[in-house]
């Protein structure tokens, strides 16, 4: 196939090329080239997806099997990209998130048939957050390509080259060994997936111009909070301490959820955050590897980053301040 990624160049959009490339897949990625380094064997595409210039010049007298999307953010931008690529790729593949649909992370159980945010195809970026700025995207796609679409909706993703810092930080913290504050139940069950592993499936789904709406989020229970913090001690070849803290305590020192210990939120108000359901992708094919294999090939690739460079490009927002974490562990200490 003739594949154009949207992006391509780190994490989810880098595995796309990366899987496609060993598939002996021909590549273009359209980037600006300033998140990260294009690999070797595509043909690269210097521009900004926000400029119709720029798009226009991509798409003259190229045609492809299929486009992937994967640094859509804002509708309209979305949109503008859509419009100029209709007519030179049959098939649209657009990358969103379980966040479009607001029943997530509240409700269990959520699935590709529960309503999206309301947010029109046409959107600035200050119609919403995240979440619903990715409703307007897929309706933008879904909406206005002349061709097939197909919207995948992944969930937590994890893996090697992860530039938003959740396991890197949790390995980089485990490695240095000591007391490690852990947040809420060890027996927490998670949903937790690789990014190769989406990459895998939305190439296949991309070779068979399939359609429709697909989440993936990895098998419900693939883990649990204890098992993947004793594989990041396991692959880092350390001995820490695991203080497990209960959610009530940390929510009352402040600790932020998602952020400050990353995947931690209040089970109590966050029912929904491992329970939704990738059933139909895995019905349709979508296979995830072991969790633990998912922080090995992380490890292995973090390891050799000094600790110092390990802010992957600056969004790298992630982790609780030492002296914070510190104080944290006194005042459970010092529970009555």
């Amino acid at each position: 196939m003739k594949i154009l990624v949207i992006g391509g160049s780190v994490f989810l959009g880098r595995a796309i090329v990366d899987e496609a490339l060993r598939r002996g897949h021909e590549v273009t990625t359209f980037n600006r080239g300033r998140s990260g380094t294009d690999l070797p064997g595509v043909e690269a595409v210097r521009g900004d997806r926000e400029s119709t210039g720029d798009l226009r010049r991509l798409a003259d007298g190229r045609q492809w099997d299929a486009v992937i999307d994967v640094c859509g953010y804002v509708p309209r931008v979305v949109l503008e990209s859509v419009r100029t690529l209709s007519g030179h790729a049959p098939h649209y593949t657009f990358v969103s998130s379980i966040s479009a649909h607001p029943g997530w992370p509240e409700k269990p159980g959520v699935d590709e048939t529960f309503p999206l945010h309301e947010c029109p195809p046409d959107a600035d970026a200050e119609f919403g957050e995240y979440g619903v700025l990715k409703a307007g995207c897929e309706r933008a796609v879904e909406q206005h390509f002349d061709g097939g679409a197909l919207l995948i909706e992944p969930g937590l993703i994890l893996g090697p080259h992860e530039d938003v810092g959740r396991l890197p930080w949790w390995l980089t913290r485990i490695s240095r060994g000591g007391r490690v504050l852990a947040p809420g139940d060890p027996a927490l069950a998670m949903q937790l997936i690789d990014a190769r592993d989406i990459a895998a499936f939305t190439l296949d789904h991309a070779a068979k111009g399939t359609t429709g709406r697909y989440m993936t989020g990895g098998v419900q229970g693939n883990t649990t909070y204890g098992d993947w913090l004793n594989a990041c001690a396991e692959v880092t070849g350390s001995d820490p301490e695991l203080v497990w803290v209960d959610d009530e305590f940390l929510v009352d020192q402040g600790v932020e959820i998602w952020t400050e210990l990353p995947l931690w939120a209040p089970e109590a108000d966050h029912q929904g955050v491992w329970t939704h359901s990738s059933a139909k992708a895995i019905a349709a094919g979508l296979t995830c590897r072991p969790v633990r294999e998912t922080v090995r090939d992380t490890w292995e690739w973090l390891k050799d980053i000094p600790e110092e460079r390990r802010s992957f490009g600056g969004r790298m927002r992630h982790g609780i301040a030492p002296d914070k974490e510190a104080r944290i562990l006194a005042a459970w200490d010092a529970r009555p």
